[in-house]
């Protein structure tokens, strides 16, 4: 079965996300607005059960962790993706590398963490989005307590096996 580790920030970021994402994401009904930090991956049943051990593990190293938007970026030229770019910060990228590290999973692309608001865009599509969006200036912050071990059901939709908290006090 295919597994994925995300975040999934809170409702007022969805919202603006699911803004461009009803017009502009394919992948819409499948998957709520989210930061991946590990790319979909095969597990057996039993293998997942000792995944969860793991990232219980690792949801114990870690306290909340912030999440800041302050603009729109794109793929380009290596795909067509128009995303809301999350400010990188050191917890952020140690938790990423943890997980990729422990999962002992390989990550074909360096962590570049975003929320998706379109993709599978034609040329003309993605100029159009990502001409407008750049002009606009985004400014979120929040806070995130935890991620979430999901699983893809058979019509390609993405739900959540389980959740972690973060568990270190500052």
């Amino acid at each position: 079965m295919k597994y994925g580790i995300a975040i999934f920030p809170g409702k007022e970021l969805q919202d603006i996300a699911n803004s461009f994402r009803k017009r502009y994401d394919p992948k819409y009904a499948l998957i709520p607005p989210h930061i991946t930090l590990v790319r979909e991956f095969q597990a057996s049943n039993e293998e997942i059960e000792d995944v969860s051990k793991k990232l219980n593990t690792i949801a114990g190293h870690f306290h909340s962790i912030p999440i800041k938007v302050t603009k729109v970026s794109s793929f380009k030229p290596v795909s067509n993706v128009v995303y809301l770019k999350v400010e990188q910060n050191s917890d952020l990228e140690a938790l990423h590398k943890e997980l990729i590290s422990s999962l002992d999973v390989t990550s074909e692309h360096p962590f570049v963490p975003h929320i998706t608001l379109g993709q599978n865009l034609s040329s003309d599509e993605h100029l159009d989005l990502y001409s407008n969006l750049r002009m606009q200036t985004f400014n979120h912050e929040e806070i995130t307590d935890r991620f979430h071990l999901l699983y893809e059901l058979e019509n390609g939709s993405w739900t959540v096996l389980e959740t972690f908290r973060f568990g270190k006090e500052k």
